[in-house]
């Protein structure tokens, strides 16, 4: 695929650094050719980009040994959790060392009383919800992806519980963070709000590891809902269903989840997970709450859906049978893939102002129509966000080509109409030429003071997120 090849600028780690790393970490430090290359992807559409050695670390103390000994010779870090970011986030641009933090996967405190989670990075959102099962709370973030706690605060990330718990951004309270020197900071407190200076931790959610490495993260937890109820809604057009979405967000129902997925979608989830979901444009849904306040919910939401042509609800009310929806809804990528065998996926996603949700889905599903290559669309259209789908022959230029100019196209629609080029994926390598167009040139020119502030030998996952002057 003609994407972004590794840059000419590789800034090799000297024998003396490989030896110290070797010496120090034995046989979690390795330069084999197998294991970079599962460092250097992802997700994205990009080829690999190996690193020069991946070390595994197991706590705090040792990201600040690595990050000095990284800082001392000016050698790139790139931070490495799961391994499932769409936007090449993890790959090494310029080489360097890859921090794989996986082996840092212990939750260090519940503490229940304040509802609130200490854990190591490597921790994943499943392992951390199987811990909090005896409790009765619960960590609502869930991008689909099995990621870790570290990653996600990274990328800022949201998903499908997003429209009533909030991003990882609303759920972060305090974070653990090791500089590119090698310092170790410790940013917010577990108080549910604070006036006390600048507000660090934002600062480094959404940061993509290029300007500190998380290393510890304190969430939110949410008492486990007293009632769950699952839905389905199948709609004649796109435009029907979007529409109906938000009409329930101005009328201020309470839903906790609200996915739509477009006809080529249903179809390849369909054929994916071995559902029998009716082939139109859908809504799914959610409801959390009392018994009485999820039935008051649902007949809301199907007085509205019902002036829009939706058809009738078909409820999963089971667990078991809630799971599996919502995992086919997680494995839409998977499922798209399945429509072109032998594809590679280019993914993308912006955000838009829920009253241009309607008109930025349609008129990018009528660009999408004329696209020599298959598409889909989903979306966790409670917020006003989007993902675009577009499943391309891994040895065509001209698609990739054709793929990008898409994307532009999309992103500018999402910009006119007051909003962002990623609502939860980030900026990575994909999104960087559109920072400007989106914050202007002195916002831009702010961002990157900080990052030299925070990293001025540029070492941390350099590359990403700021695009060279």
């Amino acid at each position: 695929m003609n994407a972004i090849p590794q840059s000419e600028a590789v800034r090799r780690a000297p024998e003396a650094m490989l030896a110290a790393l070797r010496d120090r970490f034995g046989d979690r430090f390795s330069v084999a050719e197998a294991v970079r290359l599962q460092h250097g992807r992802d997700e994205s559409p990009y080829p690999p980009m190996p690193p020069e050695a991946v070390v595994h670390v197991l706590d705090t103390p040792e990201i600040a040994w690595v990050a000095q000994l990284c800082n001392q010779y000016h050698v790139p870090l790139i931070p490495y959790g799961a391994g499932s970011s769409l936007e090449g986030h993890v790959l090494a641009v310029h080489g360097g060392i890859c921090l794989n933090v996986s082996k840092m996967n212990h939750v260090l405190a519940v503490n229940t009383d304040d509802m609130t989670a200490t854990v190591q990075a490597g921790v994943t959102r499943k392992q951390l919800n199987e811990e909090l099962k005896s409790t009765g709370l619960f960590f609502p973030v869930d991008p689909g992806a099995d990621a870790t706690l570290g990653g996600m605060s990274a990328t800022r990330a949201s998903g499908t519980n997003a429209v009533r718990y909030g991003t990882m951004r609303e759920n972060v309270l305090e974070l653990k963070v090791v500089t590119a020197d090698g310092r170790i900071v410790h940013t917010g407190t577990r108080a549910s709000k604070s006036s006390a200076g600048y507000d660090l931790t934002r600062l480094f959610v959404g940061s993509e590891g290029t300007l500190g490495i998380i290393a510890e993260v304190t969430v939110r937890l949410y008492p486990q809902p007293e009632a769950v109820s699952a839905a389905v809604c199948n709609f004649p057009t796109l435009e029907d269903a979007v529409q109906s979405v938000i009409e329930v967000i101005q009328m201020g129902i309470p839903v906790a989840r609200v996915e739509f997925m477009d006809l080529a979608a249903v179809r390849a989830t369909n054929a994916y997970s071995k559902l029998q979901l009716r082939e139109s444009p859908l809504l799914l849904f959610e409801f959390h709450g009392s018994p009485q306040g999820v039935q008051e919910q649902a007949q809301a939401m199907q007085q509205i859906t019902a002036q829009h042509g939706g058809m009738d609800f078909e409820w999963a009310e089971r667990p078991e049978d809630r799971s599996r929806l919502w995992t086919a809804r997680h494995h839409a990528l998977f499922a798209g893939l399945q429509l072109r065998p032998g594809c590679r996926a280019s993914t993308t996603d912006v955000c838009v102002p829920i009253s241009q949700l309607a008109h930025c889905v349609s008129e990018t599903a009528r660009d999408l129509d004329r696209a020599s290559f298959p598409y889909t669309i989903v979306g966790h259209v409670g917020d006003g966000n989007f993902h675009v789908l577009m499943l391309l022959d891994p040895d065509s230029a001209s698609e990739w080509d054709e793929s990008q100019q898409l994307n532009r196209r999309l992103v500018a629609r999402a910009l006119e109409h007051g909003g962002t080029c990623t609502g939860e994926h980030g900026i990575g390598l994909h999104k960087m030429e559109f920072m400007q167009a989106e914050h202007g040139p002195e916002a831009l020119a702010l961002m990157r003071t900080l990052k030299h502030a925070f990293d001025p030998h540029n070492i941390l996952n350099p590359g990403k997120v700021i695009p060279a002057a």
